[in-house]
Formats: C-alpha cells, structure tokens, sequence
C-alpha cells in the first residue's frame, strides 16, 4: 500500500469513497459529497493524504482547520475514509499513522475527529493511533431527521507544542 498526497486527478476515486461512506449512515452528517471545489477548500495546509495499490485508491484522510483564529492554527480535525472492500485491514490506521508524522511535520499540535458512537470500529480504529475520548456532544445534530450524539476524540502531539 503507497501513502501519498492526493492530487486532483484522484477525486473520482475519493468521492467514491466518501459516497460509500456517506451510504452507511455511520460515518458524517452529510447525505451527498460536495463538489470537488467546496471539498478541497477545507483541506488546511495542503493535508490529505490517499492510500493507494494496484486495484486504485483504497482510502483517504484530510485535516481540516478546526477555526480560523491563529490561537488553534495547530489544531486539526482528522477525516478518515476506507472503501468498502478495505475496510478492517489496516488501511485506516497506515493513512492516521502517515497524517499524524505530516500534520506534524507542519506544525500541527492536536487532531480531533467527531465520531457517531454507533460507529464502533471508527472509533477503535482513532484510538489505536492515540487519539482518546475527551467527551460526547449529546444530540448535536440530525442526520435523516434523527437527533445524533458525537463521540469527540483528541490527540495531543508528544513532539509539537509541548514547551
């Protein structure tokens, strides 16, 4: 499995993905991929890597800034998405292990992800790279007409903002 940066021309491929994601109702709020423009333009600092063999890209991870106030310019939430046929074997932890050695090589300090707590195995999957529960946002939002907690997960980076 290669771990490289996402280039335009893997769009197709990623948003197949995130459709496929999408599909489960286990994995983020939205119900339809964004355009390839609106998509790309909560990528921060250039931070989305794809995880590729010779049957195409089997996964993709993006950070996306957390605010626009310099005070969290360090602070990134991690997205993390596995096609269907890859799913349970190791594709998710190789791109969260690759993320967190780039965000920090980019002066990146803490990742964040928001996870439905029905989604079990996205939830392991975060915790085995070190991310650790550091609450639940009760009823945050709906998805299909239905009220959703969050699972709010967080990794401080033991080499990045640490004096």
């Amino acid at each position: 499995m290669n771990i490289r940066s996402f280039r335009k021309e893997d769009w197709s491929q990623v948003k197949d993905i995130y459709e496929q994601g999408i599909a489960t109702g286990q994995a983020t709020f939205e119900t339809s991929a964004p355009s390839f423009e609106k998509w790309e333009s909560t990528i921060a600092s250039n931070l989305c890597l794809v995880a590729e063999d010779e049957k195409g890209i089997q996964g993709w991870c993006k950070i996306s800034n957390v605010s626009d106030r310099c005070v969290y310019s360090g602070v990134g939430e991690v997205s993390v998405y596995v096609r269907d046929e890859s799913r349970g074997k190791g594709v998710g932890k190789l791109l969260l292990q690759a993320m967190i050695k780039e965000s920090e090589s980019k002066g990146y300090w803490t990742l964040s992800a928001g996870v439905f707590p029905e989604n079990i195995p996205s939830l392991h999957l975060h915790q085995s790279v070190g991310l650790h529960e550091v609450g639940i946002r009760q009823r945050i939002g709906k998805l299909n007409g239905v009220w959703r907690d969050v699972v709010l997960l967080e990794r401080r980076s033991q080499n990045i903002g640490i004096d």
